[in-house]
């Protein structure tokens, strides 16, 4: 099983002809969706209102097969994220945070042990941000990681809290993951003078043992061991890119497990890298072709795609 951790939340979508709509979302509430429509044995560890927007984020969830036994649910209102959608598909965010639910989530809220079926952990966006949420999930990846795969997707948010402090949490955390996926752009504010490229191989050398870029429109590239890839987009009608980031770090863990490669001490070679991005592109892309969050299901993804090493 993967567990994803941290929010779980309602994106009010706006877009630039003056529409709005409000749906499900948040980076980990996203991840864990694709992951469980994939076919993986995924559990949901987060704070959920029991409003009625926490229930429809509960229910969706339950919905795509996402287990909510390590879930925790509380009185506090669910918090909501703007998302200004431009007209590119590419959305700019603002929360509403002060008292609602995601960032509720305290220690006595979660298990004193995971189960050993736990083969991995997946952290990031606001489950890194925002408190007690973030050292809560700090503390449970201290205490749980050994013998685990750590992914993290940091997703930046900036204005959250301040600059130094959020870059110095990432600098501590990202070289304690077996895997960083980020975007160009999030390693770009937390590297400035660097390309992807050298900061890829600075995270190896701190001893990530992979490292997945997302490019945007020119797809993505990936470092692992002496292995450098760059996968091309598949070409689709863009809609938004909600989700698109979520999507693609559920795909590269999918292909993971379906290859049984979902261990701490991850190791692949270079053809079987360029198949798992690959993957991961293809379900990035084709959730880019629904508005809002909407991660393909299994019976979406080409079987050759997906199986191929």
């Amino acid at each position: 099983m993967i567990v994803v951790c941290g929010e779980a939340l309602i994106d009010v979508i706006r877009r630039g002809e003056g529409t709005q709509h409000a749906a499900p979302g948040g980076g980990p509430f996203n991840t864990a969706r694709a992951l469980a429509r994939l076919g993986v044995p995924t559990a949901f560890l987060g704070r959920l209102s029991s409003d009625a927007f926490g229930r429809q984020l509960a229910q969706a969830l339950n919905s795509d097969g996402v287990s909510l036994e390590l879930a925790s649910i509380g009185p506090e209102p669910t918090t909501i994220a703007v998302a200004e959608v431009d007209r590119g598909g590419r959305a700019d965010y603002q929360f509403t945070i002060e008292g609602t639910s995601a960032p509720n989530l305290t220690l006595e809220m979660i298990p004193a042990r995971l189960g050993a079926g736990v083969a991995a952990l997946h952290i990031g966006t606001l489950g890194l941000v925002l408190e007690p949420m973030a050292s809560t999930l700090l503390e449970l990846l201290n205490r749980e990681r050994e013998g685990r795969l750590i992914m993290v997707d940091p997703n930046i948010r900036v204005g959250l809290m301040p600059d130094a402090a959020y870059r110095d949490r990432l600098l501590n955390l990202l070289p304690r993951s077996t895997i960083v996926k980020a975007s160009h752009t999030d390693l770009t504010w937390l590297y400035p003078d660097s390309s992807h490229e050298r900061t890829a191989e600075r995270l190896l050398g701190e001893g990530v043992a992979m490292v997945v870029i997302t490019l945007g429109a020119e797809g993505a590239f990936a470092a692992h061991r002496n292995f450098h890839v760059h996968v091309d987009a598949p070409p689709v009608q863009v809609v938004d890119t909600i989700g698109a980031g979520d999507a693609f770090g559920a795909g590269l863990l999918a292909w993971l497990h379906d290859h049984g490669a979902i261990k701490p001490d991850l190791d692949l070679g270079e053809r079987e890298l360029r198949s798992a991005v690959e993957f991961a592109c293809l379900v990035a892309a084709l959730s880019c072709t629904q508005a809002g969050a909407d991660p393909p299901w299994r019976s979406e993804m080409p079987t050759a795609k997906s199986r191929e090493p």
